[in-house]
């Protein structure tokens, strides 16, 4: 089984990885792009049947820093 773990920081948290893209985006010209927020994505593999819970403590615990990060989990579906 696989998951996947999106951090990104909360409303409010100074992103300066997303404004350095911000600024580097308008130097190579696109003027459209208002705000950029940076984030990370992390793969789980898994044991079948690990339990929602699990994840969850994982990211409270070491995948996400949750005085200033949210965190979702996406489950994925695998071939048969």
């Amino acid at each position: 089984m696989k998951a996947r773990v999106f951090v990104t920081l909360k409303p409010g948290v100074l992103d300066p990885q997303g404004k350095a893209i911000h600024h580097a985006l308008e130097g190579l010209g696109f003027s459209g792009v208002e705000d950029v927020r940076a984030g990370k994505l992390i793969e789980l593999s898994l044991a079948d049947g690990t339990p929602d819970a699990d994840i969850e403590e994982m990211c409270r615990k070491l995948l996400a820093n949750t005085v200033i990060e949210n965190f979702r989990i996406e489950r994925l579906e695998t071939a048969a």
